[in-house]
C-alpha cells in the first residue's frame, strides 16, 4: 500500500464502526466510510472537539450536523499548494487527501520530463491533480461533467495563481471521441472515474462495464511520445491488479505501478482509500 505523505494540516485521527474522524485545518469532522468495518475502543465523538458530523439517513443520503459554526469553505495546504475544503452533499468535502500519493508522482514525472507536457485530466472533480500538474509546468485540459465541480476547480486554480488550465464541462467519453476526430493528442492522461454516473446528456457510466473500453478509447489521443497514464478508483472491491491488467492490455506490461492507496491514522491504523494504476512510458 502507498500512504499519502506530506500533509501538515490534514490528519485522520481515528476510525470506528463505519466512520472516520478527520482534522481539516482548524476544523474536525466525522464522516461515514464504508471501509471502516472494525470497532475501536472509543466513540469518535468522545475523542475531542468535533465541529461537524455527516449523519446518514435511513431512507438514503444524509446531511451535515454542525456542532460549531463553520465558514462555508476554508483552505488547507499540501507541498505549498492550497486547496478548498467545503462540506457538501453526500459527505464530500471537495478534496481527497489520499490522492497526494498520485500528486507526488504527477509532479515528479512532469518536472523531470525535460519537455513541455500536455495533460488531460478526466473525471477531474475539484481539480487538485490539475493544479499539481499545471504548477509542475504542464499544459492541462480539465474535464468534468459537473458544472459545480468545474467552478470549484477554477477556484482552486485561482487560489494557486494558475491561469493556464483549460476547463471544460463535458461528458468524458464524448470529449475523447471529438478529440480523436480533431486529431488532438496528449502526453499524459489522468482519470478518476466514478463507479456509476451520468453525463451531461443523460449518458450512463458503469465502471465495470465501461472502464476497459474507455481506456482503449483514450489510447487514441495519446501523443507519439507519451509520458504516463494514471487511473484512480474508489470503487469498493476493485483491486489494484484489475487496473494493472487494464493498463497492461492497453499499453503493454512494462513499467506499471499498481497499488492500494491509503491514509495513516493518528491511532496507528491505516485507512484504505481505493486503488491506483500508473503506466510510465520509457
Amino acid at each position: 500500500m502507498k500512504i499519502a505523505q506530506n500533509w501538515i494540516d490534514y490528519q485522520v485521527i481515528s476510525s470506528n464502526m463505519g466512520e472516520k474522524l478527520e482534522k481539516w485545518g482548524k476544523y474536525t469532522l466525522i464522516r461515514p466510510d464504508p471501509q471502516v468495518i472494525w470497532k475501536n475502543k472509543q466513540s469518535l465523538e468522545k475523542l475531542g472537539k468535533v465541529d461537524g458530523i455527516y449523519r446518514r439517513s435511513s431512507s438514503g443520503g444524509g446531511q451535515w450536523q454542525f456542532v460549531n459554526q463553520l465558514p462555508p469553505q476554508w483552505n488547507i495546504s499540501w507541498q505549498g499548494l492550497k486547496f478548498i475544503v467545503k462540506p457538501m452533499g453526500f459527505k464530500h468535502t471537495g478534496l481527497f487527501p489520499e490522492q497526494a500519493v498520485n500528486w507526488q508522482d504527477i509532479d515528479s514525472l512532469i518536472r523531470n520530463a525535460g519537455r513541455e507536457i500536455k495533460v488531460l485530466n478526466l473525471f477531474a472533480y475539484s481539480g487538485a491533480a490539475s493544479v499539481v500538474a499545471a504548477k509542475a509546468g504542464a499544459m492541462v485540459t480539465h474535464i468534468d461533467a459537473s458544472k459545480g465541480m468545474v467552478e470549484m476547480a477554477k477556484e482552486n486554480a485561482h487560489l494557486n495563481n494558475i491561469s493556464s488550465i483549460r476547463f471544460l464541462i463535458d461528458d468524458c467519453t464524448k470529449f475523447i471521441e471529438r478529440e480523436i476526430r480533431r486529431g488532438n493528442s496528449y502526453d499524459a492522461i489522468i482519470m478518476d472515474p466514478p463507479s456509476y454516473g451520468r453525463g451531461t446528456n443523460g449518458q450512463t457510466w458503469k465502471l465495470e462495464d465501461n472502464l476497459f473500453d474507455f481506456v482503449m478509447l483514450c489510447k487514441k489521443v495519446l501523443s507519439k511520445k507519451p509520458l504516463f497514464v494514471l487511473i484512480s478508483s474508489y470503487t469498493t472491491g476493485l483491486q489494484p491488479t484489475v487496473l494493472k491488467n487494464i493498463l497492461s492490455l492497453c499499453f503493454g506490461e512494462n513499467n506499471i505501478d499498481a497499488d492500494e492507496i491509503g491514509l495513516s491514522c493518528q491511532d496507528g491504523l491505516v485507512l484504505p482509500c481505493g486503488a491506483r494504476g500508473l503506466k510510465v512510458f520509457k
